[in-house]
């Protein structure tokens, strides 16, 4: 039998919730074969089978919570067959995991963790406190033990407020079931809360709803990416000063721009928009005022500027707020960034975005205008010196060459860290793009 566990998904994540199983029990599969979707507090990962062979066992069931190194599944080799059981445990110990590197199972997204010995880990204890034995002269205190029930009714239990420690289970072996928890639910609130899904997972994409309230509230757990994105907000308002600038300017000439591109044969089927544009000048700007691409390391006693630009796109999804990056996006064409932009955004509102790109980033843009809004003050992402928030274009009466006219108007937000980027050079940077924006012909002046 092959044994798959949750392998170390980077970024010292430590454990990832099932979503969903893509096999079941029986099935065959191939090297490489989605198995499975994890959700990180990052992402939504998708795992590759690590070997070609027949399912013989799933170890959790959607809902779990599950540490890195514990089993997910296992695989027969082809042409062998293995009458496992197919049913989660409801108490289940921690797994064998190997001693050495070479016992590691390397997999597309990761590694397994490394043991300090080749012992079997011994089952958690069921009570807080030492293995110390009691003296002779104390009576030895019973051990606790664990109310016993699966995964997915331990996850309704949490859900509701309910202590399974204070229910008795009518099931096998004393099991609880989910009508217990359910009926305890009831006895404590008068009324059982209505459950908007099962026991399973939600779908990917599909925000979880806990319970609804006599009043109409929604009550929904705070977990995965929703609860990184909050730390690493809160993180990083309370820690760089900010400072933000507003810039609005007449992008006429650039919407000329686009519409010309649109009809242009050269274009093809790269979709390029004014954030497309907006990139692009932030990748040219950097240049002429590289503090803006930097980042505070407070260990080294250091600023830190960056040679290449790790270029975030925020993107709204709903699982939260995710920021994945474009590698040395000063490197890449209009078109090629066009590209990159539209496969970031198309991928991360899908929770497709690995771990990786969520990494690197040195710089961002969040589009608020997308959803109608003129400005805002963004917040940095954390590690950041600078964010460009671009908002709504509207035709707007505008001065322009003595007399007023409607015109293409937008207005640019920076918010920036005040203890890298002095005003004169934010107000610098946030410049540049406008004249860019205002008149593109303008971009060789500045390469």
């Amino acid at each position: 039998m092959k044994r798959f566990s949750l392998p170390d998904l980077g970024e010292g994540l430590t454990e990832s919730e099932l979503v969903s199983w893509r096999v079941a029990v029986g099935d065959h599969v191939e090297l490489n074969q989605v198995i499975a979707e994890v959700e990180t507090a990052k992402a939504l990962v998708e795992l590759p089978a690590p070997t070609a062979g027949v399912v013989t066992r799933l170890h959790v069931e959607p809902g779990t919570t599950v540490l890195v190194g514990e089993a997910l599944v296992d695989f027969a080799p082809d042409g062998e067959t293995a009458p496992l059981p197919s049913v989660p445990e409801a108490d289940r110990p921690d797994v064998d995991r190997p001693s050495g590197a070479a016992d590691r199972e390397p997999v597309l997204v990761g590694y397994g963790p490394r043991t300090a010995s080749g012992e079997r880990p011994r089952r958690r204890a069921r009570a807080a406190g030492d293995d110390t034995p009691a003296p002779a002269h104390t009576a030895p205190v019973p051990e606790r033990s664990r109310p016993r029930a699966t995964p997915p009714v331990r996850r309704l239990a949490r859900d509701l407020g309910v202590d399974l420690g204070t229910l008795v289970g009518t099931g096998v072996g004393g099991r609880i079931a989910r009508e217990e928890v359910e009926r305890a639910a009831t006895d404590l609130s008068g009324q059982l809360p209505e459950r908007a899904r099962g026991a399973g997972a939600a779908p990917a994409g599909t925000p979880e709803v806990t319970a609804t309230a006599a009043d109409g509230s929604v009550r929904r757990p705070i977990t995965g990416v929703r609860r990184r994105t909050a730390e690493a907000m809160v993180n990083s308002a309370f820690t760089a000063p900010h400072v933000t600038e507003f810039l609005t300017v007449d992008v006429t000439p650039t919407m000329s721009l686009l519409d010309a591109l649109a009809h242009s044969p050269r274009t093809g089927d790269h979709r390029v928009n004014i954030l497309t544009v907006l990139a692009k000048a932030v990748c040219i700007a950097v240049r002429r005022t590289p503090a803006v691409n930097a980042s505070w390391d407070e260990a080294a006693g250091e600023i830190v500027e960056y040679g290449h630009v790790g270029l975030g796109i925020a993107a709204a999804t709903p699982r939260g707020l995710l920021v994945p990056n474009i590698a040395r996006a000063e490197e890449l064409s209009l078109f090629e960034l066009a590209d990159a932009v539209s496969d970031l955004v198309r991928t991360a509102r899908e929770g497709r975005t690995a771990p990786a790109e969520l990494r690197g980033g040195t710089i961002t843009i969040s589009n608020v205008g997308v959803f109608g809004v003129d400005a805002g003050t963004p917040i940095l992402n954390p590690g950041e010196a600078a964010i460009v928030a671009l908002g709504a274009v509207r035709r707007r009466p505008w001065e322009f060459e003595g007399q007023v006219a409607l015109r293409h108007v937008v207005t640019l937000s920076l918010s920036f860290d005040h203890r890298l980027i002095d005003g004169e050079q934010g107000s610098r940077f946030l410049v540049d793009l406008g004249t860019m924006l205002s008149d593109p012909a303008m971009v060789l002046t500045m390469v």
